[in-house]
């Protein structure tokens, strides 16, 4: 994965999957949206709740940006991985 942060002009901080980037756009996956919740912490809700599929690619066009992409903290890269690593279960054996 290779997670960055953006600031959006609605002001929104943005944190994705950056899958390409061209001169005039990002291709991003998985974007979630940084909320305060109180205490200096921070949640996450998805910043485009109404996509068809948790990993639809969304193109962004960079004129829409203030800042980004740029590297993130290490806490949150983590708790992104954490997010949306496809978790691989072995496949239940019997012993006879």
């Amino acid at each position: 994965m290779n997670v960055k942060v953006f600031r959006m002009r609605s002001g929104e901080d943005v944190v994705a999957d950056l899958i390409e980037e061209t001169e005039d756009s990002l291709t991003i996956c998985n974007p979630i949206v940084a909320i305060p919740s109180g205490e200096g912490r921070l949640g996450f809700a998805p910043w485009a709740p109404l996509l068809n599929g948790r990993d639809a690619p969304v193109t962004v066009p960079k004129d829409y940006l203030v800042f980004g992409p740029l590297d993130t903290q290490e806490a949150v890269v983590k708790q992104f991985e954490q997010m949306f690593s496809i978790i691989e279960t072995p496949s239940k054996k019997l012993i006879m």
